[in-house]
């Protein structure tokens, strides 16, 4: 399909995969909401700390999936001119889903996974450069918030350089760009405990939030 119709329905449809709320949905079989323990978020971080590993670990795949779905569906159904884009498109649409997710009062994570999922499919090899940056943050200063961030903002930079050596696509870029853009922004409360000392380290327990 080529039509205004069909772009508009893989943008729709790739919010709708990014609002489906695994979190929620791994956090009830184990008994947990993510919404009212720990940061209150529904991403694969809060569950490792609230519900543990394997919790953490399928949730991290689901959204991860959904990012790829998002970006793989948009190109099956919109395949004509500026398809690339659409299929970025529908990524950050994804994106937002799971950040704002109409299926849980417009809460959710904070799209790392989701967001890295969509750069999978998009641009494989940045994915490869950037994953031992987000390790090696992680196992130096043991803080998730600051390794997501600093993939995020790097990002655009691996795109940009995969795009001008012919191994990109300039739509890799834009997506990049603006997953990192709302990335940020989902870790703004982060950016601030980080700046005063009193960020959570990976392994420090959460307890259930009090304010439900």
């Amino acid at each position: 399909m080529t039509n205004l119709p069909a772009a508009l329905a893989a943008l729709a449809a790739g919010y709708l995969i990014g609002a489906i709320p695994f979190g929620v949905l791994i956090g009830f079989v184990a008994g947990v909401d993510p919404r009212r323990a720990g940061s209150g978020r529904t991403g694969a971080t809060n569950l490792l700390r609230t519900v543990g590993p394997g919790g953490a670990a399928a949730v991290f795949l689901l959204d991860l999936a959904k990012g790829i779905a998002a970006v793989l569906l948009a190109a099956w159904l919109y395949r004509g001119p500026g398809a690339g884009w659409i299929a970025a498109g529908s990524g950050v649409a994804a994106i937002i889903g799971h950040i704002r997710s109409a299926f849980i009062g417009f809460r959710g994570g904070r799209g790392v996974a989701t967001a890295a999922g969509g750069l999978l499919a998009l641009a494989p090899l940045a994915v490869a450069v950037l994953a031992p940056v987000v390790v090696a943050v992680i196992w130096r200063w043991r803080y998730v918030s600051l390794a997501s961030i600093s993939g995020a903002l790097l990002a655009p930079v691996a795109t940009g350089v995969l795009a001008a050596t012919g191994a990109g696509t300039i739509a890799a870029v834009g997506y990049a760009a603006a997953a990192a853009i709302l990335i940020t922004l989902a870790h703004a409360d982060n950016i601030e405990r980080l700046r005063t000392g009193t960020e959570r380290r990976l392994g420090e327990k959460e307890a259930l939030r009090g304010d439900g």
